[in-house]
């Protein structure tokens, strides 16, 4: 993109940081305010369009600022109806985002990293490695994105490339942005952040008074078969991390999702089922379970060149005896895999 390393972008700044900035170029801190109002409520990409401002303040800004803080590069279209948006940032890296429809629901699957430290043997992001964590502006800019290609989005997950809670600071200044009730956005029953587990980040998150659905990567409900799938499970064990749960939905009424990947012979006996309908009678709780899609496309080695996935009779079934435990289940149906968008496919070669 041609752009200098300490170029600010003004998505990057809070509403705080802003107002401090107007006062200290002697404007007044309502201009903070009208400046939010351009950027995310009429999604205004030129500061020339600010016709509130005064030429001047407009000159100052485009010398001083850049709006947007991605490029768009590429859209992929799914058979399914999936797309998947690359994006380039200013210092020449990439991230994807996904648009998943379904009826009148269209959900878009963020991205809060340049690929991701964690290295869950199922997931092709990890394969990745990990670059940086993406701004404010990096993660509010993907929504924005999708919707210039006509997508009217009706939800958001954070699941895409990265673990949101390791791009705390970063997320949660998003988060405060998607949940401004002035922004006209979406309200914060709409929004989901997806954790592997990161402990004490969950109990801040539960601290910060934003009470948006809280997904947790789950994949296993045994310790030894967790921490081997998904190595973060070594820091932070299972234990700790359902008692950080429990804290986040005491403090937000909220039901939690747990993500679970069905991997044959790893994580769909019938033991599997047992623990999980004990955990999921312990708290409000619903289960996302979720095909396990290919990521040969990063040519896996090791543990994830060795995943088969659970075959589609063994899953239904697996979904239909935890129903029957009366316990709440949804099979989340593969789309987008045709254009590695999928699940678990999210990853750019290229890095």
């Amino acid at each position: 993109m041609n752009k200098t390393d300490n170029l600010k972008f003004v998505k990057n700044f809070s509403e705080e940081e802003l107002i401090e900035y107007f006062s200290s170029i002697n404007e007044k801190p309502y201009r903070a305010k009208q400046l939010y109002d351009w950027l995310y409520v009429k999604e205004s990409l030129d500061f020339d369009e600010m016709l509130n401002f005064s030429k001047s303040l407009r000159e100052h800004l485009k010398d001083n600022f850049e709006i947007t803080t991605v490029k768009q590069k590429e859209v992929q279209h799914s058979s399914s109806g999936t797309k998947k948006l690359l994006l380039e940032t200013y210092d020449n890296k990439f991230i994807e985002s996904v648009i998943i429809p379904d009826g009148e629901r269209v959900t878009l699957c963020l991205s809060t990293q340049v690929g991701c430290p964690l290295d869950c043997k199922f997931c092709a992001t990890g394969l990745m490695g990990y670059k940086r964590n993406l701004t404010p502006g990096e993660i509010v800019d993907q929504y924005i994105h999708s919707k210039s290609i006509g997508s009217k989005i009706t939800n958001i997950v954070y699941m895409g490339m990265g673990e949101p809670l390791l791009n705390f600071k970063n997320t949660l200044e998003s988060l405060r942005i998607f949940t401004d009730t002035r922004l006209e956005t979406l309200s914060r029953n709409r929004i989901t952040v997806s954790t592997s587990g990161i402990t004490p980040k969950i109990i801040e998150l539960a601290d910060s008074g934003l009470r948006v659905q809280l997904a947790l990567s789950l994949h296993s409900t045994f310790e030894d078969i967790r921490s081997k799938i998904m190595p973060i499970n070594v820091k932070y064990d299972l234990k700790s991390v359902l008692i950080a749960v429990e804290y986040y939905l005491k403090m937000t009424d909220t039901k939690i999702t747990y993500e679970y990947t069905m991997l044959k012979d790893l994580n769909d006996r019938d033991e599997d089922i047992k623990s999980l309908t004990k955990l999921c009678k312990r708290m409000p709780s619903k289960i996302n379970i979720i095909p396990f899609n290919s990521i040969k496309h990063m040519s896996p080695g090791g543990l994830s060149a060795e995943l088969e996935p659970t075959s589609r009779n063994k899953l239904m079934l697996f979904a239909d005896k935890l129903r029957n435990n009366g316990i709440t289940v949804m099979v989340r149906e593969t789309q987008g895999d045709d254009i590695a968008a999928a699940c678990g496919q999210l990853a750019v070669k290229s890095l």
